[in-house]
């Protein structure tokens, strides 16, 4: 397990900006300085409710806290409902919990809009939130409890900050985010680099302080051609659309030429699962969707952490893409009318914030669903082409006690040389291809956040279209490709629930050095007048990297002679049900990119590569080579 120091330096209260007036009844101390252990000072706004004489009433109440990169004083784009489809800023939406009775601290993570240091993505926040708790531990202003919140990267530094017990925290709302292991998911997968790294570095540095003081790094930055620069990748030092900021450049080659998972990658930040022994005792939301980016680092956390009765979890797992909990449509699919979480797990995800908040904050009545697992269970629909032009999949939601879901029973699927996807294995044979790095297959959704203008996840029909990065033949499915092995089942004579983990144990031989290997559960819709070739949904992937295959402790190339080896892939865990008459497939190739980075076949260095050669990947059928799914009767 990873230590760190948590002393802290303590500000005190006189060293509060003057309040004033933020709304009725609420005043504000905007940009607060507080000091890190390091000297660095972050900006921070404190909203209060305000005394008969205009300012703030000095009467202690409990603290809601979230700290950010996207701009404390911003408007997120997720704080919206059916209802209400315009967005809160961060000012309003503090105004309407001061009113219930918090006070409301939004803050800046170091190096990001009013915050003073140097931003390293993730790697500063989990002391950064520790010292930021100790002060506000401090104020008199506060009762002595604190709810954290947020999504995204604010997700993750709540999970940094927990790892090192903070005082005063009580509860925590984690939405689509706060690393597990990012070594495993949101950073890597697989041994892999997640491309939404590089995109995100691109599109986030245009907001950095180096930007702010200089115009002219930012007419560079936007001068770039991502796309172009996405067909040169590995990127390396000053070779990259970054480049014109050190910091930004700098974070992301660490994680993309870091390729052992050793002490870099166990760091509090960015590996709870190091610290789950000893992580605080307090009420939990976890919730994540299942085209979203997280789902893994989600279900890792709540897994890791129930058991425990004065840390009661809950779990909220959607249909939709990254924080887009008050959609239907996500892709080309429209998962239907129960989609949204508004109406469904409760009004909205304010509402249900606000009663947590009002259990564990304020010792309030219990709120109704809460400490249960939520799931959607995507299909069921029609599966004609609505009005808006988008597959009728449909989808409901379930409550069980935990997850995986104790009502599960295991599913083996065996791929089979005839294509087909049967419940026992054939005779052992093999099926090879050739993997061309300069030819990777493309992305065309999946559980994919902040690929724009690159890449964009949900669900949709693979296929070749001129819409998606790579996609060379628009119009031809993905399985005529000669580097795609697809297998599926005959049509189904009844649903098929699948809701759990799902595992591809593959057998394999390479010639290369080091090359990946892919796989894709896919829902095959039959042909329909709406549909006449059908439609192929995307349900979950994942990749694997062979030089992994010892452990990612312990990377190994290829050796020439080595012959066949076990992998196993593990796409993102689902819950879909494949309607009657449908077909469940598997795909498996060598690359899905611009999800994941291309192997160059070459063994050289992780994220450094500049040649590339052709592997010759083989898949050994038999019983090494199995699909595990987990099933439900619905």
């Amino acid at each position: 397990m990873t230590s760190l120091t948590t002393s802290a330096p303590a500000v005190a209260s006189d060293q509060l900006t003057p309040a004033e007036p933020a709304g009725p009844g609420v005043v504000v101390h905007r940009d607060v300085r507080v000091t890190m252990r390091d000297g660095v000072r972050l900006a921070t706004d404190i909203y209060r409710p305000a005394g008969a004489d205009g300012g703030p009433d000095d009467t202690p109440r409990p603290v809601i806290f979230e700290r950010t990169p996207y701009d404390k004083s911003g408007t997120p784009r997720t704080e919206l409902s059916v209802a209400r489809p315009t967005p809160y800023s961060r000012p309003d939406l503090a105004l309407l919990l001061v009113a219930q009775g918090y006070v409301v601290i939004w803050q800046d993570c170091r190096g990001r809009y009013a915050s003073e240091g140097s931003f390293t993505k993730y790697l500063n926040e989990a002391e950064d939130g520790y010292d930021s708790m100790v002060w506000i531990d401090a104020q008199s202003f506060g009762n002595g409890k604190v709810g954290t919140m947020g999504l995204s990267y604010d997700a993750h530094v709540q999970m940094a900050l927990a790892c090192l017990n903070p005082p005063g925290l009580a509860c925590m709302a984690v939405d689509s985010g706060g690393f597990s292991n990012a070594f495993t998911c949101g950073i890597r997968q697989g041994g892999a680099l997640e491309m939404k790294q590089a995109t995100w570095a691109y599109n986030r540095a245009m907001e950095a302080p180096s930007v702010v003081a200089n115009p002219a790094i930012l007419r560079a930055i936007e001068a770039e051609n991502l796309a172009d620069w996405m067909t040169r990748t590995p990127w390396t030092k000053g070779r990259s659309p970054v480049r014109w900021d050190p910091d930004y450049e700098g974070y992301l080659l660490d994680q993309w030429q870091h390729g052992t998972f050793d002490s870099f990658w166990k760091k509090t930040g960015i590996w709870a699962a190091g610290h789950y022994d000893t992580f605080p005792e307090v009420p939990i939301i976890f919730m994540s969707s299942w085209y979203d980016a997280y789902v893994q680092t989600t279900l890792e956390n709540y897994t890791g952490l129930k058991g425990r009765a004065a840390r009661p979890l809950t779990l909220i797992m959607g249909p939709w893409t990254h924080g887009n909990r008050s959609r239907r449509v996500f892709g080309d699919v429209d998962f239907g009318p129960d989609a949204p979480l508004d109406g469904q797990v409760d009004d909205d995800w304010l509402a249900f914030r606000l009663k947590f908040f009002a259990k564990w904050l304020k010792g309030e009545a219990a709120a109704p669903r809460d400490e249960r697992v939520h799931l959607f269970v995507m299909g069921g629909g029609s599966g004609a082409k609505t009005a808006e032009g988008h597959l009728d999949h449909g989808g409901a939601w379930i409550e069980t006690s935990d997850w995986p879901v104790p009502e599960a029973r295991a599913l083996r699927l065996y791929p089979r040389a005839d294509m087909s996807l049967g419940d026992a294995a054939d005779e052992e044979s093999a099926l090879g291809y050739s993997y061309d790095p300069a030819d990777p297959v493309p992305t065309i959704g999946g559980s994919l956040t902040s690929g724009e203008p690159i890449f964009e996840g949900g669900a949709f029909d693979q296929t070749e279209d001129e819409r998606f990065f790579g996609c060379t033949r628009p119009g031809l499915p993905l399985i005529a490709r000669r580097d795609v092995l697809s297998f599926q089942t005959a049509p189904l004579d009844r649903d098929l629930v699948v809701a759990g983990p799902v595992t591809v144990r593959l057998r394999v031989s390479t010639d290369a050095p080091d090359t990946d290997f892919t796989a894709k559960l896919v829902d095959v819709y039959p042909p329909s007048p709406d549909y006449p070739r059908g439609y192929a949904m995307n349900v979950t992937d994942g990749i694997f990297r062979v030089r992994y295959r010892k452990g990612y402790e312990t990377p190994a190339l290829v050796a020439a002679n080595e012959g066949a080896f076990d992998i196993s892939i593990t796409p993102f865990a689902t819950a879909n049900r494949f309607a009657r008459g449908h077909r469940l497939r598997l795909d498996i190739s060598s690359s899905n990119f611009p999800k994941y980075d291309i192997n160059p076949n070459t063994g050289e260095a992780e994220g450094t590569a500049r040649g590339r050669r052709i592997a010759q990947n083989t898949v050994f059928l038999g019983e090494g080579t199995v699909l595990e799914l987990e099933v439900l009767d619905l």
